[in-house]
C-alpha cells in the first residue's frame, strides 16, 4: 500500500503554509489591495467629478428642441417686409438647403474627420494635453464640430480644462442624440462669423450682400474661415491674411476629394469680393412707423430672451402691420415739401453731422453714422476735401464728385456769411445734382408730424414723425406734446350737441370774459381776427373757427362736460378751464387724428392700432390676446354668402347721431370755411384747421370714411411761425398734396348718418327751417343748406327767432333720413 503525500501537496499543486501554520487570504495580498485602492480612487473621482461636472451638465435633450435667438420680422398691411429688429442678424435654413461646398469647405477648415469621429477627436485632445501640461500653453484648438456645438449652445466660452471636460462629455452625449446632418445644420445655423452675423447665411449678407446659394467658391471658403477669428480675417485690414487662409482651405478641399484642381485654381485666383460693412436697409420714409412699432413690441414681450420667450431682438416673433406703403409714400412726401416750402430761403443751418476722418478711411466713416435720404435726388455726402475753389464730397457707395464754391453759395441761418465759408472736412451734408456736379442742399429746421388712420377699424395705415428718421429720431406724430388749437373744437362742439344744443343754435359771437379772483381779475377771450360779430348759428360759429362762440358754448354746456369728453376720446386729460376749449391742453397729432376717427365713424373707437397681429416662430398667434381663427374666411371656400367678420373691438365713446353732426357741420369747413383750399378735391369731406397762440404750430385734421388724416408743423423748440401762419394756408395745403394722390380712384362715399337722423333744410345764417322751392345755384355757400338734427330738435314752423345760446326756431316740419349733407344735394339735383 503506497504511503500517502505530504501535507503540502494535494493533488499536484503545492500549498504554502504561513509559519504560523494558517493559509494567507486572497484580499490580504498586495496586488488586491493595490487594485482595491485604484478601484476605491476611481470611485471617488468619479464622485467628485459627478458632483463638480457631470451632474451640472445641461441636458442634451434641449438641443433637439433648441431654438436659436432670431430677429423679428415686421411687414407691412400687404404682406411686404418693412423692417427686422436683431442684435444679431441670423438666418436660419435646414442642413438641405446649404450648399454643398459650403458644407465641404467648413469641413475642411474645421474638422476634416467629423463624420468618422464620436465626437472627439483623441490625437488632437492629446496634443492638447501635451501643450497644456509640458509646455504649460492654453488650451485652445483641436475642438471638434461637435464639440463647438456644446460650447456655444451648452457650456460657455470659459478658456479652462473644466469647460474642455465638459465638452468632452457633452460631445459624446450630443453624437448619440443627434444625428451628424442635425449637429451640422446647428454649427452652420449659430457660428458667429463677424459682423453681428451668426451662421453662415446671414454672414453671406454681411460681407457679399448676396443669398449664400449666390455665392461662388471662392466666397463659401472665405465663410468657412471665419470661426477661426472673424477680426482676424477682415477682408479690408487683413486682406492678406485672409487671402492666405482662403487659399489654404481651397487647397484642403482638393486634397479631401471635394473639388478639383481646376476648381481650386479659378477659386484663389478670385479676390475675396466683400462689400464694405453696412446696416441692412429698408425703405426709409417708414422709419417712424416701425420705430413706434419697436416701442410697443418692446413694451409687451420685452427686448430679450431674459425678458421671455417671446422677446423683441430674439424671440423670431413675425409681426403684421397696418402700414400701407403708399400712402407712407405720400405722407412723408407731402410733410417734407410743406415743411420745405416754409423753410424756403431761409439759409443753411450746417452740416447733419461732423465726424473725423482718417485719409482714405472716409467712405466708412460716413457709413457708421448711418445716415441717408431719400427725398428727391437728394443725397447725404461726407466731405473729404476742401480748397478755395470747391470742396471734394464722397457717398456711401465710394463715389466722390465735386462741390463747387457756387454751388454753396447760400447764406447762412442768422449768421454773416455763406454757407462755403463754414464747410469743413469731415461735415456730412445733404446735395443735390446741379449741371455736372453738385450743390448744397439745406435740411428744414421745422418740422411736424402727419399720422393717417382707418376710422372704421382704428388703424393706422401711415406715420411721418419728421423730414427723415435717420436725421431727427424723436417721433413727432407720437411723442411731440403740442397745443392743437382750434382742432379741439369739434370736440368741445360734440359736448354741447349732447347738452342740447343743435346745429342751428344761435350763440354770440361777442366779448365773452371770466372773473378769475380779486388778484387776477377778469380774463376776456378774443377771435383769432379780433372783434366779433354777433348772433349766429353753430354751424357758422365752426365753419368760421370763432373762438368767442366756442367758449360760450364750452361754458353754457359746462367745462367739467367738455374735458370729461375730451378724456373719452382719448385727447388728454384736463383741468376745467375754459381756455382748454380753445386748444390749450397738450396733445399728439395720433390722439387728434383718432379722435376725428371716432367722429366720422358715428362714436365708435378705441385705442389707435399700428400692429394686426404678432405670431411666434411657430405660427402661433400671441397678439391680440385671445385671438380665434376666423372659421369661413378662406377665400377658397366662399359661398358666395356674406363673408365672416370679426368682431368689432371699439366701443361707443359717444352718442352716434352727435358723432355725425359734428362731421356734417365740419363738412361746412371745406366747402365755406377755413379749409375751402381743399374744396376742389370735389368728395364728400370733413375736417378742421387750427392755429395756436404765436403762432407756433398750425394743423389740420379731417378726412373721409376712407381715411382720416391729420398734421401739425412747428420748431421743437416752439417759436412764432410768423403772423400770417394759419392752419388753413400752410397744414390744409400739406394735407391737399397728400390727399389728391392717396383719393385717386377711391370711391366718393358720403357719410353715413345713424337711424334716428332728421335732415331738414335751414337758412344757413338765421338756422330758420326752409320751405317752398329753392333757386337751383352753384354757390359755394348756399343760403339753404341741409342740417342734420337728433329726434324732436330740429326747428318748428311756430317757434320765432331764438336769442343768444338757445335752441333756433323749431317749427314742425317733415323729417328726412340721410347718409350725408352731399348726399341730400346729389338727390336734390345740386347744391341750393
Amino acid at each position: 500500500m503506497a504511503s500517502e503525500p505530504p501535507p503540502e501537496y494535494s493533488s499536484g499543486f503545492r500549498i504554502r503554509r504561513p509559519a504560523s501554520g494558517f493559509a494567507r487570504p486572497l484580499w490580504a495580498r498586495w496586488w488586491v489591495k493595490g487594485l482595491a485602492v485604484l478601484a476605491l480612487l476611481g470611485l471617488i473621482a468619479f464622485g467628485i467629478l459627478w458632483a463638480t461636472v457631470i451632474r451640472t451638465l445641461p441636458s442634451v435633450e434641449q438641443l433637439r428642441t433648441y431654438e436659436p435667438p432670431l430677429p423679428t420680422n415686421v411687414r407691412g398691411i400687404d404682406g411686404t417686409p418693412i423692417q427686422s429688429y436683431a442684435r444679431e442678424r441670423r438666418v436660419e435654413l435646414s442642413f438641405a438647403e446649404y450648399p454643398k461646398n459650403m458644407v465641404h469647405a467648413i469641413l475642411s477648415a474645421e474638422d476634416k474627420t467629423f463624420f468618422e469621429h464620436h465626437g472627439l477627436d483623441y490625437p488632437g485632445l492629446a496634443r492638447a494635453a501635451y501643450q497644456g501640461v509640458v509646455k504649460g500653453q492654453t488650451p485652445r484648438g483641436t475642438s471638434t464640430i461637435t464639440q463647438q456645438v456644446a460650447k456655444n449652445l451648452l457650456v460657455g466660452n470659459e478658456v479652462s480644462y473644466g469647460r474642455k471636460l465638459k465638452e468632452a462629455i457633452l460631445a459624446w452625449k450630443i453624437e448619440d442624440t443627434l444625428t451628424k446632418p442635425q449637429i451640422l445644420e446647428l454649427y452652420l445655423n449659430q457660428i458667429a462669423l463677424g459682423r453681428n452675423a451668426f451662421g453662415v447665411e446671414a454672414a453671406a449678407h454681411a460681407y457679399f450682400d448676396k443669398e449664400l446659394s449666390e455665392l461662388d467658391l471662392a466666397q463659401l471658403a472665405y465663410l468657412a474661415i471665419l470661426p477661426k477669428g472673424p477680426s482676424n480675417y477682415d477682408p479690408f485690414r487683413h486682406t492678406e491674411r485672409a487671402l492666405e487662409r482662403r487659399n489654404w482651405v481651397l487647397g484642403e478641399m482638393e486634397k479631401n476629394g471635394f473639388i478639383s484642381g481646376a476648381e481650386r485654381a479659378e477659386a484663389t485666383a478670385e479676390p475675396i469680393g466683400a462689400v464694405l460693412r453696412r446696416t441692412p436697409k429698408f425703405e426709409a420714409r417708414s422709419g417712424y412707423f416701425v420705430e413706434e412699432v419697436r416701442r410697443q413690441l418692446i413694451a409687451k414681450f420685452g427686448e430679450t430672451a431674459r425678458d421671455g420667450p417671446y422677446s423683441v431682438y430674439s424671440g423670431g416673433l413675425w409681426v403684421r402691420t397696418s402700414l400701407d406703403n403708399r400712402l407712407q409714400d405720400l405722407a412723408a412726401q407731402a410733410l417734407r415739401d410743406g415743411l420745405l416750402r416754409f423753410d424756403r430761403g431761409r439759409g443753411w443751418g450746417g452740416p447733419i453731422r461732423h465726424v473725423d476722418i482718417d485719409g482714405e478711411r472716409w467712405q466708412q466713416a460716413l457709413l457708421n453714422t448711418n445716415i441717408g435720404l431719400d427725398y428727391s435726388n437728394w443725397r447725404a455726402a461726407i466731405v473729404i476735401d476742401k480748397s478755395a475753389g470747391g470742396a471734394t464730397i464722397g457717398f456711401a457707395n465710394g463715389e466722390t464728385a465735386a462741390l463747387p464754391r457756387s454751388g454753396a453759395q447760400m447764406a447762412l441761418r442768422g449768421k454773416p456769411g455763406n454757407a462755403f465759408g463754414a464747410l469743413a472736412v469731415g461735415d456730412i451734408v445733404a446735395v443735390g445734382p446741379e449741371g455736372g456736379a453738385y450743390g448744397l442742399r439745406a435740411i428744414p429746421r421745422i418740422s411736424g408730424g402727419f399720422v393717417v388712420e382707418e376710422p372704421a377699424t382704428g388703424r393706422v395705415l401711415a406715420m411721418q414723425g419728421g423730414f427723415d428718421n435717420r436725421l431727427q429720431a424723436f417721433n413727432r406724430a407720437t411723442q411731440a406734446m403740442r397745443q392743437p388749437g382750434s382742432t379741439i373744437k369739434p370736440i368741445v362742439y360734440s359736448a354741447a350737441l349732447d347738452a342740447g344744443m343743435t346745429p342751428a343754435s344761435i350763440i354770440v359771437d361777442g366779448p365773452f370774459c371770466v372773473y378769475q379772483g380779486a388778484r387776477l381779475g377778469n380774463k376776456c377771450f378774443r377771435n383769432f381776427t379780433g372783434g366779433g360779430s354777433g348772433p349766429h348759428t353753430m354751424r357758422w360759429g365752426v365753419e368760421q373757427s370763432r373762438n368767442l362762440m366756442t367758449v360760450r358754448a364750452a361754458a353754457t354746456t359746462g367745462m367739467p362736460r367738455v374735458v370729461d369728453r375730451m378724456k373719452r376720446m382719448g385727447v388728454g386729460d384736463y383741468p376745467a378751464y375754459l381756455s382748454f376749449a380753445l386748444g390749450a391742453g397738450e396733445t399728439t397729432v395720433t390722439r387728434m387724428v383718432n379722435a376725428y376717427a371716432m367722429l366720422e365713424n358715428n362714436g365708435r373707437g378705441g385705442l389707435p392700432t399700428l400692429i394686426d397681429f404678432v405670431q411666434d416662430r411657430h405660427g402661433k398667434v400671441i397678439l391680440p390676446e385671445n385671438w380665434r381663427a376666423c372659421d369661413g374666411c378662406n377665400a377658397r371656400d366662399w359661398d358666395g354668402k356674406a363673408m365672416p367678420r370679426p368682431m368689432s373691438r371699439q366701443k361707443q365713446i359717444l352718442d352716434a347721431m352727435t358723432a355725425y353732426q359734428v362731421v356734417h357741420i365740419t363738412e361746412g369747413v371745406i366747402q365755406r370755411g377755413t379749409a375751402t383750399v381743399l374744396r376742389d378735391l370735389n368728395r364728400p369731406m370733413f375736417g378742421k384747421t387750427g392755429t395756436n397762440s404765436g403762432p407756433t404750430d398750425v394743423w389740420f385734421i379731417g378726412g373721409t370714411p376712407q381715411f382720416i388724416g391729420g398734421l401739425y408743423i412747428g420748431y421743437d423748440s416752439p417759436r412764432s411761425l410768423g403772423g400770417a401762419a394759419q392752419g388753413g394756408t400752410l397744414a390744409a395745403p400739406i394735407f391737399k398734396e397728400f390727399a389728391a394722390k392717396a383719393y385717386d380712384g377711391l370711391e366718393k362715399l358720403p357719410f353715413r348718418a345713424p337711424a334716428g337722423i332728421r335732415m331738414v333744410r335751414i337758412d344757413r345764417a338765421s338756422g330758420r327751417p326752409v320751405y317752398g322751392t329753392w333757386p337751383n345755384t352753384a354757390d359755394p355757400k348756399p343760403a339753404v343748406i341741409w342740417e342734420a338734427f337728433k329726434p324732436e330738435s330740429e326747428p318748428r314752423r311756430a317757434a320765432r327767432r331764438a336769442g343768444p345760446v338757445s335752441a333756433a326756431p323749431t317749427v314742425a316740419t317733415q323729417p328726412k333720413r340721410a347718409r350725408s349733407d352731399s348726399d341730400f344735394l346729389q338727390r336734390e339735383g345740386g347744391i341750393y
